[in-house]
């Protein structure tokens, strides 16, 4: 399904819509609850310059958006499940000040990261104001998402490094492990080698007990949240990775990456059961669909071929 002119950067669902973006000025919007996947809005001149990162709430109400001019815009559901614009987050409106961004479940949250390593939280109830503003060691942030319980914000960052903050103390929890190449000896032991490798996307599972991330050391590195350690790496792809996400019930991961393969992984056998390669070109994004009724697991990725593609029992080995 081809929809935009450009490369389709990120991509953000709700239990009846996808909503994508790109280089392109406007931001599309697929209903879910037909086969056929029809267009149902399209929101022009979101973003001038085409649109990084899109984002929603899991209730479906709120959706942001973060453009390349540096400009984030609020969006707003309405009754007629069309979305509409409800404003701007005002004191990020110069390009790199906000990068990648993330929503809290019920939306009243957002978070983001800046080139410069901060990472920003405002609360979008009444004023829109900043409520945190956390530290790093001045590395570009990449990537950032918000547990769903809104307990925890975790970051990466292009120097390799994870972070993870506590939103109630508004303290960082841990500074993790960066990511590094693997490699096996001649005896077969698998061995962290090479520079320090950037990290492009993190995500908490369901339960917010998991973290994982990845990027261009090529490997997805599962992190205990609880104690900040390191449990799993998930070897397999041989480029960089570009998005994960984790289905409904925590039992599958999804990844995509540079050389346009989707994996599936199952977390208890922590393997890959199951590799899609429809297109060569880059996926920058991959998203599961959330679970309706007794429908089957299915996900969605786009990226460099314009397109939005949708798989089905994707779990099925």
């Amino acid at each position: 399904m081809t929809t935009h002119i450009t490369d389709i950067f990120s991509l953000a669902v709700t239990p009846t819509q996808v909503l994508s973006a790109s280089g392109a000025s406007s931001i599309k919007v697929h209903s879910t609850t037909t086969p056929d996947i029809p267009l149902t809005q399209t929101l022009t001149n979101a973003h001038k310059l085409g649109c990084h990162h899109i984002v929603t709430s899991r209730n479906g109400r709120i959706a942001a958006s973060a453009g390349f001019g540096g400009e984030v815009k609020i969006w707003n559901i309405s009754e007629s499940s069309e979305w509409e614009e409800a404003g701007k987050i005002e004191d990020g409106n110069k390009a790199g000040e906000i990068w990648a961004i993330a929503l809290s479940e019920d939306g009243q949250y957002l978070a983001a990261t800046t080139y410069d390593g901060r990472i920003n939280v405002w609360d979008l109830v009444g004023e829109r104001k900043k409520i945190r503003e956390y530290e790093t060691k001045g590395s570009f942030g990449m990537c950032i998402d918000m547990s769903r319980d809104g307990r925890f914000t975790a970051s990466g960052h292009e120097n390799g490094a994870v972070y993870v903050f506590n939103n109630d103390t508004g303290r960082m929890l841990y500074s993790l492990p960066g990511e590094y190449s693997l490699a096996f000896t001649e005896g077969g032991l698998l061995i962290r080698v090479g520079l320090v490798k950037a990290v492009r996307t993190v995500a908490f599972s369901p339960a917010g007990t998991r973290l994982a991330a990845a990027g261009d050391a090529r490997v997805i590195a599962l992190y205990d949240v609880q104690h900040g350690e390191q449990v799993a790496d998930l070897t397999g792809h041989s480029a960089w990775i570009f998005s994960v996400d984790w289905s409904d019930t925590g039992e599958y991961l999804l990844s995509g990456s540079f050389d346009g393969k989707v994996k599936v992984w199952s977390i208890d056998r922590r393997v890959c059961v199951a590799t899609h390669s429809e297109t060569e070109k880059t996926l920058w994004c991959v998203k599961w669909l959330p679970k309706v009724g007794n429908k089957s697991e299915a996900f969605v990725t786009a990226g460099a071929n314009r397109s939005i593609s949708f798989y089905r029992e994707a779990t099925g080995g």
